[in-house]
């Protein structure tokens, strides 16, 4: 079977489900909270999750992907495949087409030239584009009318639905945001906080890192959506005080990510204010090495930079000791039980793309201890931390503040200094690490430590883009003003050829032998990246909220148009 004979296959072409009610802003207000707060309102300029999920409540793509995995259009009256003539026979081109008579919040036509503008933001050279591997191959993007999206790729592109596709790659208005291209990108404060959106509310006020006040989108094309009349998005905290908000208390209507211990989830259930709700998906917690150097003691501009290796875990044996020290099952049993799988894989779905690869699941001590001996780390004057070359076997540990990551961090620390590590933790408020402000010390695209923990996944069932994130010279720099998803900074050019490889591969059980490659380069043999539990998402809703549908292939406020209220 081939990608392009799946291309020529049912896709689906309707959006789910028809509302519960007949009036848009009948229901009144609706809740929401996000431990993680927003810190803006665009996903081009943030990885976060929190940023783009925010974002997609105002935001749209031309497509999303449903709960299962399915394509559906949103601002596209199609899904472009083979079949329908969407996808060019040679598999260079996706031809999309705008539904007649949508407008933007501030009811002045959406165009192709929207469309067409937002990948040229995205793609500026002197950017910083946080989704830029969505883009990957675009060669042109051209506008025959007003309604029609030609996106052509310089080599045949199997899976072609990277641009404008799901909650990470939505459309921006030019008229708005054409003063804020390249470096002018992150300046564009206005724009980035309350952006001109075609979803179904719109941002009356925002708080960064705080509270987001949204109302209904008064041209959205659904005139019976949304059906409530405003919106608070409030953040911060952390995941106990978030789902306690609404399976006890009820102050909140819904609440995302729960990343709690499965005991404290249980009984915070009993309350009968609300229902938690999981999916399994692609979301993987890891630890990322710096494969850069970020002492403090480097000039400014330079520190976790490629201009300097890191002095410690540029070392292979390092990396794998570290891995192998690590027990994933505890891990998964304190942090996630039901909701949470060992991993040693980047990738854990779709089943196409998952490696076999299960070597890191046993924990090995003595292993871990030999293979640092036979590198030359040793504990030479008994302190119980080796060093090698008069440099102590000492790293920096961060992650973002949240009860469960506290308690990993933790418990590795001490299996690494029961083989010789020494761990200094660091915990930062997680709207500040995932915030991607370029002028902070503290978020993870920077990052000014030697590993760090999170967790984050990929639209839709393909992850050609998401392996392409760790491509040579993606990586956060000063010069993309610390925007960029290599986060380990790694560089292989085998790796790179693997990619390419990929991108010119229909046949799927093909790209799933060549994933499956990158995949394991990533993790198995380089050990840059080394996963810990491939997460089952956890949030909960109040019983009164009806229409949600959790989605872990896109934002789980993908459909927040269709939430309605039921009568208690």
């Amino acid at each position: 079977m081939t990608l392009k004979t799946l291309l020529l296959g049912a896709v689906a072409t309707s959006a789910l489900a028809p509302a519960a009610f007949a009036e848009r802003g009948e229901d009144g207000h609706v809740n929401i909270i996000y431990w993680q707060a927003p810190s803006i309102m665009t996903p081009y300029l943030s990885g976060g999750t929190k940023d783009i999920e925010a974002a997609s409540l105002v935001l749209e793509p031309l497509g999303r992907y449903t709960e299962t995995g399915a394509l559906v259009p949103y601002l596209a009256t199609e899904i472009p495949t083979v079949e329908n003539g969407g996808v060019s026979e040679d598999l260079t081109s996706i031809t999309w087409t705008l539904k007649d008579g949508l407008v933007w919040s501030d009811g002045s036509p959406v165009t192709s030239a929207d469309v067409k503008f937002t990948g040229e933001y995205c793609m500026h050279p002197e950017g910083g584009c946080a989704q830029l591997a969505k883009f990957t191959g675009v060669e042109s993007i051209e506008t025959p009318d007003d309604l029609t999206v030609v996106v052509n790729f310089d080599k045949p592109m199997p899976n072609p639905y990277g641009p404008f596709m799901g909650g990470q790659s939505p459309i921006l208005q030019k008229a708005q945001f054409e003063q804020c291209l390249g470096a002018n990108a992150s300046s564009c404060t206005d724009a980035n906080f309350y952006p001109v959106g075609t979803g179904p509310f719109v941002v009356d006020e925002f708080k960064p890192n705080d509270v987001i006040s949204l109302s209904a989108n008064p041209n959205y094309r659904d005139p019976a959506k949304p059906a409530f009349a405003t919106a608070t998005l409030k953040g911060g905290g952390d995941a106990e005080s978030a789902a306690r908000a609404v399976l006890q208390t009820g102050e909140f209507d819904y609440a995302w990510n729960l990343q709690l211990a499965p005991d404290v989830l249980a009984s915070m259930s009993e309350g009968g204010t609300g229902t938690p709700v999981s999916a399994f998906g692609t979301l993987v917690e890891r630890i990322e090495m710096n494969l850069t150097d970020p002492s403090p003691d480097l000039p400014e501009g330079e520190r976790s930079t490629v201009a300097h290796p890191h002095p410690i875990l540029s070392d292979f044996n390092v990396r794998k000791a570290l891995s192998m020290a690590i027990d994933r099952g505890l891990l998964t049993e304190i942090g996630y039980g039901q909701a949470g799988r060992p991993t040693c894989n980047l990738v854990p779905a779709p089943a196409l793309y998952a490696s076999p690869n299960e070597e890191c699941l046993t924990q090995d001590l003595e292993g871990a201890k030999a293979l640092l001996e036979e590198a030359g780390w040793t504990d030479t004057d008994g302190d119980g931390v080796r060093e090698k070359d008069g440099m102590e076997l000492s790293l920096l540990y961060q992650t973002s503040t949240n009860a469960v990551r506290q308690d990993f961090q933790a418990l590795i620390k001490d299996w690494w200094s029961q083989i010789g590590v020494e761990t200094e933790l660091r915990n930062v408020d997680s709207s500040v690490f995932f915030g991607g402000d370029p002028g902070s010390p503290d978020t993870f695209q920077k990052f000014y430590a030697d590993v760090e923990m999170y967790a984050n996944n990929f639209d839709g069932t393909d992850p050609q883009s998401y392996l392409s994130m760790y491509r040579c010279g993606n990586e956060p720099k000063p010069s993309s003003q610390w925007q960029g998803e290599n986060i380990n900074r790694f560089c292989d050019p085998e790796y790179d050829a693997l990619l390419d490889e990929l991108a010119k591969t229909g046949e799927l059980e093909k790209r799933g032998e060549i994933a499956k490659k990158l995949n394991e380069m990533l993790t198995k043999d380089t050990m840059t990246i080394v996963p810990l539990v491939d997460r089952g998402r956890v949030s909960a809703h109040s019983n009164t909220l009806g229409g949600v549908v959790l989605n872990t292939w896109d934002s789980e406020l993908w459909n927040a148009a269709d939430w309605y209220r039921i009568d208690g």
